[in-house]
């Protein structure tokens, strides 16, 4: 990590933004815990006009940098412990400032839900980072953070009752309720393009251990198609966020020296009915399963893709409003066996 004479503890990077803006939101809501925070993005009239609308303080800097300038990305880093970035697409704009961080051993906290990308950075950046001691730490949102620590407590519980770890866990969601905003969309949307200018990248996506370099582990689930779980006595139908998933909770694995075994089997789901529904929840199961499908052909044929993007999905810098935030939620099941 970085020597602790840094001005700030902590910058918001990208703060004029829907996710930015929600993230500085929540730091002042919260106290942010005693720490020196500051805000940053390309205008500071924006950012002053952000911290104006959620009435921060004045001892919230404003910070000016590109997402395409290394050396200013360079000399923002270096005033600080740790930057959370929400500039996305990655692939198109997060670079530049996850290497300023690496080099600079600052650490590094994003949203990013795009594993070709992740891929690449892990690649080019964990020497840098070994060097500076700088933690690059990805996907730090939905995807994937209910679901790696899903898998941490229910492990840790069963090395507390059975004294050895689970061989497989299964997430399921069980319900779940909200609306992506426009830059998550336009991060699927990029990977797709960038699968279909090389489409060798297809089989990186499908590779469950693709942010494990140099690890192969066993076959996993595919989590394709409609099929029935015997332990949550339900339906299942394709989770959108799987993908990624399964990809952060391999990677937390291997990381952390594989305390859950080299054989290690995560899968996720979502649950299409309550336990025992039978019919009802097959039927829910398959006709999703079939949208699942629909919707691959739909964003994978470029003139579909190009009409969603402009007349149908939300845009970067939109998404769904307090109300629609607030009554959103999730519930989320892990189940595990030991082995043998």
């Amino acid at each position: 990590m970085a020597e602790q004479h840094q001005e700030f503890d902590l910058i918001v990077f990208g703060a004029t933004g829907f996710t930015g803006r929600l993230v500085a939101e929540y730091l002042h809501q919260s106290g942010a815990a005693g720490a020196q925070w500051a805000m940053a993005g390309r205008s500071l009239d924006k950012l002053a006009a952000v911290r104006d609308e959620l009435q921060l303080p004045p001892s919230v800097a404003l910070l000016q940098a590109d997402a395409a300038d290394a050396v200013a990305l360079h000399a923002l880093v270096a005033r600080t412990h740790c930057v959370i970035t929400t500039v996305g697409p990655y692939q198109l704009h997060g670079e530049p400032l996850a290497t300023a961080c690496a080099e600079g051993g600052t650490d590094y906290v994003d949203l990013c839900g795009e594993p070709l990308w992740m891929a690449r950075m892990i690649d080019q950046l964990t020497p840098l980072a070994q060097r500076s001691g700088a933690r690059i730490v990805f996907s730090c949102g939905f995807d994937s953070i209910p679901f790696d620590l899903g898998v941490v407590y229910l492990q840790a519980e069963a090395q507390q009752r059975f004294g050895h770890p689970l061989a497989e866990v299964r997430g399921r969601v069980a319900r779940v309720k909200g609306t992506a905003s426009g830059g998550t969309l336009a991060s699927m949307l990029e990977t797709i393009e960038a699968v279909r200018r090389e489409p060798a990248l297809l089989k990186l996506m499908s590779n469950p251990f693709a942010l494990t370099p140099g690890f192969k582990g066993p076959r996993q689930p595919s989590g394709q198609g409609a099929d029935f779980d015997d332990w949550a006595d339900a339906w299942t139908a394709p989770f959108l966020m799987a993908t990624i998933n399964t990809k952060n909770v391999h990677r937390s694995n291997a990381l952390r020296g594989h305390p859950w075994g080299q054989d290690f089997v995560y899968s996720e789901k979502l649950l299409t009915g309550r336990p025992g529904e039978g019919d009802k929840g097959r039927r829910k199961a398959r006709t999703l399963a079939r949208l699942d499908r629909l919707q691959n052909l739909a964003l994978g044929f470029g003139p579909t893709r190009a009409l969603l993007r402009r007349f149908v999905l939300a845009k970067p810098g939109e998404g769904p409003d307090r109300a629609a935030r607030e009554a959103g939620h999730y519930t989320l099941w892990f189940t595990g066996r030991t082995a043998g």
